[in-house]
């Protein structure tokens, strides 16, 4: 998160039920502020977005064709490891 001394200051347009939903969750000390909670809110999204993205970018991979890549020269690996 980032520290208030380096923050950007904004200003948002917000819907009146959610900004009271908001500032409930800021007076039972989920959150600090409000900003604090913004903060959080947008990290989370951005978060879950890029998962999703890897998620999405995964499933198009072939899971053969990677087990193939995965195993190419492991044979000749294991052959150079010292035995226990």
């Amino acid at each position: 998160m980032m520290n208030s001394m380096t923050a950007a200051k904004i200003a948002i347009t917000i819907d009146p039920k959610l900004l009271q939903q908001l500032d409930s969750l800021v007076l039972g000390k989920r959150f600090k502020s409000r900003s604090h909670a913004i903060q959080t809110a947008v990290a989370e999204k951005i978060s879950h977005l890029s998962e999703n993205r890897l998620s999405r970018e995964c499933a198009k991979l072939d899971s053969k064709e990677e087990i193939a890549w995965a195993e190419m020269g492991l044979a000749d690996d294991l052959k150079s490891w010292p035995k226990y």
